[in-house]
């Protein structure tokens, strides 16, 4: 990947579905000869503070993922909310309003424990277009692919990432956080 891609980050997940046993996650984790530049960590997951500690050792970059204003609040006090790579801001509602408001108050608490690392939103099915709105709105990052949502912003179904990933830079234009 390195090789095809040169420069762009690798990052993995290490959401506990995955693997759902902490010790073993840690152990298969603590095993990788080729290791990402960054690793997803949910900050909802058990054993959050382990897998920062291991990654850290490792030398590799923590990205928080951020579901609700408890996670962010486990992000600031875990010791961690200086040295990750990003924080991944993830509201689980499926309503739009609802999500658009998680986002809203995830980001305030972020704000008020003072952590300034770059922030990268994205929602899940019809409420992933309200949170980007939202991102853009106040000049955050984005990200929208086939994991967050099958559908457009009008609720017909998307051909595919390309098409999701070509409505979002039209919004971010339209933002004006992308030239035209």
């Amino acid at each position: 990947m390195r090789k095809a891609c040169p420069g762009v980050p690798v990052g993995f997940s290490s959401a506990a579905w995955i693997e759902p046993d902490q010790a073993r996650r840690l152990e298969l984790i603590g095993s990788w000869v080729e290791r990402p530049d960054f690793v997803s960590v949910n900050f909802s997951d058990p054993g959050v503070i382990e897998l920062c500690r291991l990654l850290h050792r490792l030398g590799v970059g923590i990205e928080a993922g951020v579901w609700t204003v408890a996670d962010a609040e486990a992000l600031a006090d875990s010791g961690y909310s200086r040295q990750v790579v990003r924080v991944l801001v993830e509201p689980q509602d499926i309503e739009p309003v609802e999500a658009e408001a998680s986002a809203a108050a995830i980001s305030a608490a972020l704000d008020h424990a003072g952590i300034d690392a770059p922030r990268l939103y994205h929602g899940s099915g019809m409420a992933t277009w309200r949170v980007i709105e939202f991102a853009l709105d106040t000049g955050w990052d984005i990200r929208v692919g086939l994991e967050d949502t099958l559908r457009l912003a009008d609720a017909t179904v998307a051909s595919g990432n390309a098409e999701l990933v070509a409505v979002a830079v039209q919004m971010a234009r339209k933002s004006g956080r992308l030239p035209h």
